[in-house]
């Protein structure tokens, strides 16, 4: 019944779909939801979103730096004992 009424205020243009989580994390993310008085869906779907936009950032700074030189790790080692830094 609970979740009946939690699904009745979700927007129509959601997906329902099955999640398979660690105990424990679910146990968590409950007690969380119960805490701040959100659903866990919204908490879910906002974690996703930061994920993203996490991933994005990475993304948008992996492109930025692609003009600069490819240093190996071997070629790394090497000018840091060459500095004395190793």
């Amino acid at each position: 019944m609970t979740e009946y009424r939690l699904l009745s205020h979700m927007p129509r243009d959601t997906v329902r779909f099955t999640l398979y989580l660690d105990p424990a994390l679910h146990q968590a993310l409950r007690l969380k939801a119960a805490t701040v008085h959100r659903s866990m869906s919204d908490i879910v779907n906002d974690a996703v979103r930061a994920a993203l936009r996490e991933d994005e950032e990475d993304l948008a700074a992996f492109a930025e730096r692609e003009p600069e030189q490819t240093v190996t790790y071997k070629a790394l080692l090497s000018r840091l004992r060459a500095e004395g830094t190793l």
